[in-house]
């Protein structure tokens, strides 16, 4: 499954429903549910929180609540490139991370590439700009990874997907980096961040039928922070290099 968008996204999804059911060309999965997960990057504390779930197509125009929406402005033996925008999710420094830095929540904007030759199974790599956030916040971030589908009988659809994830020095101290001040603010040891691979990700997803155009959703992933991110003293003090992840939904298709 995937990880929520921002509520400028979801009123995005919105519009385009109304506009594209007009049209009778919208096809896809819309749903609701509920994820445990961590409430930042590093970890520092886990939270219960509701989730949107869609996967919708509309021509060459997607929105996924993983990918954002994407525009397959190229489209060929496979391939398909294009822009898109995400949004990337902020940080409350509250509790645990008391005396660090709020981050505010930004949208991502940039380009993919993918290959998909077989419905059940995808390369892609996709790279973007960190823009909305405050002063000296937000940088360049992207990933590739691979995703591959299978049925497992009985209706129900399994996928397994492997990433990693990598951002410059400016997005990575937003998230990792303590400055002198936050390091007297918190107690937390000054940290410089710097760029490159900052996680890898394996994900597993399932998709159980429970009647005509309903199904249960759910996904489970592990994260393992690396490079700068894994060395930063924020993590080394309140969070965790080995991250989990669930999720769960039900969708209804269309």
């Amino acid at each position: 499954m995937k990880a929520p968008l921002s509520v400028v996204l979801l009123f995005v999804l919105l519009s385009a429903t109304a506009g594209a059911r007009a049209a009778d060309d919208l096809t896809g999965e819309i749903g609701a549910g509920v994820g445990y997960q961590p409430s930042d990057p590093s970890a520092s504390r886990y939270e219960t929180v509701p989730l949107p779930y869609f996967d919708l197509d509309w021509g060459n125009v997607s929105l996924d609540s993983d990918d954002g929406l994407t525009w397959s402005v190229l489209k060929a033996q496979g391939w398909s490139a294009g822009p898109f925008i995400n949004d990337v999710s902020g940080r409350n420094a509250n509790g645990s991370l008391r005396g660090l830095r709020d981050v505010s929540g930004m949208a991502q904007l940039g380009g993919f590439v993918q290959y998909s030759p077989a419905e059940f199974w995808r390369v892609y790599a996709q790279v973007g700009q960190a823009v909305g956030g405050a002063s000296g916040q937000g940088g360049v971030l992207g990933k590739f990874g691979g995703e591959l589908g299978y049925p497992l009988g009985l209706g129900v659809i399994g996928s397994s997907q492997l990433a990693a994830h990598f951002a410059d020095g400016r997005q990575t101290s937003t998230f990792f980096g303590v400055s002198a001040s936050e390091a007297q603010a918190s107690g937390i040891s000054g940290y410089k961040a710097s760029g490159g691979f900052q996680q890898i990700s394996l994900t597993q997803n399932l998709s159980f039928p429970l009647a005509q155009h309903w199904s249960w959703v759910a996904s489970a992933t592990w994260t393992h922070l690396i490079g700068s991110a894994a060395d930063s003293s924020m993590v080394k003090a309140l969070g965790d290099v080995n991250q989990g992840a669930v999720q769960t939904a039900l969708s209804y298709t269309f």
